[in-house]
């Protein structure tokens, strides 16, 4: 699945990604491919991205909104923080 994640300035990270997991308002949640169609607000934590060769990064949020549409994943963060 595709993956964008922007913030106001930026987008910081675009590609193809087996897995994302997300800090949710309600929890951590994760995101695979052929995801139900979704929008949710985001907390302060970690976005762990999974790519398709198993490569794994991690970026720290201040928080935002995450919407998933047919495999694409678009990410809108705050900020990233350090």
């Amino acid at each position: 699945m595709k993956i964008d994640i922007i913030t106001p300035d930026s987008k910081v990270f675009s590609g193809d990604v087996t897995s994302v997991k997300l800090p949710g308002a309600n929890g951590s949640f994760q995101i695979l491919n052929n995801h139900a169609n979704l929008i949710s607000s985001l907390e302060a934590g970690v976005v762990t991205t999974v790519s398709e060769s198993g490569e794994t990064k991690e970026m720290n949020i201040s928080g935002g909104v995450v919407e998933v549409i047919k495999n694409e994943v678009i990410v809108l963060v705050e900020s990233i923080l350090a």
